[in-house]
């Protein structure tokens, strides 16, 4: 009876353990591409990205850096103070998009210039991307909202 018993519990172990292993497992491939790490345009002069890496880039626009091209496309150029990173981007600017303004875009390096499939903008005054104000802090362009 014991033996019996024992088989039991084998066998339910045996089949959670599986049961988890196979969970584990396709939660990973469904994070494979969901997963987007931040990056300082001087984060990617010292440490380029693989070709093939989604990422996101955060930073101010670059002054003066914004044209707009044929149909949608939009070139403009991000910095963090230190460095600078051209950005292409094809589709419709969010409405608070501006020159010396926080945004970060989701996308990959492609040739030397970050294509962008996703842009984002600040919402209002005292608005900047978490990421980008601590990137800004760290080269001691960026303050904070005085409080």
């Amino acid at each position: 009876m014991k033996s019996l018993k024992k088989k039991r519990r084998i066998q339910i172990l045996s089949v959670a353990a599986v049961a988890l292993a196979l969970s584990a497992g396709l939660i990973g491939y469904g994070f494979r591409d969901g997963i987007n790490l931040y990056r300082s345009p001087s984060q990617i002069a010292s440490e380029p990205p693989a070709a093939d890496e989604t990422f996101r880039l955060g930073g101010l626009v670059e002054a003066g850096s914004i044209v707009r091209g044929a149909s949608e496309t939009v070139t403009f150029t991000v910095t963090d103070g230190a460095e600078a990173v051209p950005v292409s981007f094809t589709g419709v600017l969010p409405d608070l998009f501006s020159e010396d303004a926080g945004m970060i875009g989701t996308g990959r390096m492609q040739d030397g210039v970050f294509v962008a499939d996703e842009i984002l903008a600040k919402h209002d005054e005292n608005y900047m991307p978490r990421e980008v104000a601590d990137s800004l802090k760290e080269q001691g362009l960026y303050k904070g909202p005085s409080s």
